[in-house]
């Protein structure tokens, strides 16, 4: 990526050489050449919310940022192109969406997020560190801008507007009022679940802002819950991907003896998961893990995977999340171990499955989803 201030190389995490996807895109280069044009001061603390990669944070690391992130997968590869850069350790600071926020912010960076939710929870969170003085700039592609958006800015933190489009990326610009009357936080949000969706029905769940379908159960989900294995005894299960832990906390429920691992990228996924296992008052161990897939847990050491895999990788429509997924499950399992996936029809995880494991099971579909079953071998 070319900057003001030089070229950087960077990638995305985990490196894979035949990714074509890049690190950065347009609306990181027009932020950044703006905040070069305009001779925007970056003397006081820096705050940069969204970074997807780490591109905008990396082209800033002699201002000492802040970098403010919902994904696991976006800090580590901040991390590597740090490293890369040969920024010192330490140069930029790297903070979760679960964590306390910098207490006073003199220029506001932000990468508009997927989700509308965890903007508004992100800036209701900054809003006390922003000052009349403060500089706040968004960015994004236009077609993740909408009038929703600038609305939020705007009742959050005061006056906003948007730049002219450049290879279809745009900024938003924001003019903080102290004197603003700010609404309350509406997040973490909780609801009830309905009847029908097994040991789970009319039980609680917890959502943080930006978790998927954070108001309601979305209907892959229902499905899987009406489909889950029969688990019984002492037995290690993974919910891999586990958004607000509602599979993984009926599990527990049905099987008391279970040890339950949540996994998840998303800080606020886990936080999610966790709040929602505790608010059932669910009997038993469980395990809450914030992680790229099941990196790091030991091989063979697992006898079910349950998996809703996600098949976009922020505006990116790719099947590499779901592969890894797969991959990490066949190494985790124990022999006999079996992998429980959920997807909709036309993904064609049964071809995946089959390569991996050489096996792949129906056992429930309707019009739109299917739930599909993949047993490791003796050999494996």
């Amino acid at each position: 990526m070319t900057t003001p201030w030089g070229e950087l190389a960077l990638t995305r995490f985990p490196e894979d050489p035949r990714e074509r996807l890049r690190a950065w895109d347009a609306s990181d280069e027009y932020l950044l050449r703006h905040l070069a044009d305009e001779g925007v001061p970056l003397s006081g603390t820096v705050v940069v919310v969204g970074d997807r990669w780490g591109a905008l944070v990396t082209a800033l690391a002699a201002h000492r940022p802040t970098q403010i992130t919902d994904s696991f997968l976006s800090q580590e590869a901040t991390r590597a192109n740090l490293d890369r850069a040969g920024v010192e350790p330490g140069t930029v600071r790297l903070l979760t969406t679960q964590d306390p926020p910098p207490g006073r912010i003199d220029v506001l960076l932000v990468r508009v997020p997927k989700s509308l939710a965890l903007l508004e929870d992100q800036l209701l969170r900054l809003a006390p560190a922003v000052h009349e003085g403060t500089v706040v700039v968004g960015t994004g592609m236009v077609k993740e801008i909408h009038t929703s958006t600038l609305q939020l800015f705007e009742r959050i933190l005061g006056p906003t507007r948007t730049s002219l489009a450049e290879k279809k990326a745009r900024l938003i610009f924001c003019t903080p009022e102290s004197s603003l009357e700010r609404p309350a936080n509406p997040w973490p949000y909780g609801y009830t679940l309905p009847d029908g969706v097994g040991t789970v029905s009319g039980r609680a769940v917890v959502n943080h802002a930006g978790v998927f379908c954070a108001d309601r159960l979305d209907i892959g989900t229902r499905f899987f819950l009406q489909h889950l294995p029969d688990s019984r005894g002492i037995q290690r299960v993974v919910d891999l991907g586990c958004g607000n832990g509602v599979v993984g906390t009926a599990v527990a429920l049905a099987n008391p003896e279970a040890e339950v691992l949540f996994v998840d990228e998303s800080f606020q996924a886990v936080a999610s998961a966790e709040g929602t296992y505790r608010a059932n008052g669910v009997p038993g161990h469980a395990e809450f893990r914030v992680g790229d897939g099941l990196a790091g847990v030991p091989e063979g050491s697992v006898d079910i995977v349950l998996n809703n895999p996600p098949f976009h990788s922020h505006q990116a429509t790719t099947d590499a999340t779901a592969w890894r997924m797969f991959t990490g499950a066949r190494r985790t399992l124990r022999p006999g171990g079996e992998l429980w996936v959920v997807g909709n029809r036309h993904l064609g995880y049964h071809v995946k499955l089959r390569k991996l494991f050489g096996n792949s099971q129906l056992v429930a579909s309707d019009p739109k989803f299917v739930v599909l079953k993949a047993v490791k071998g003796s050999r494996d």
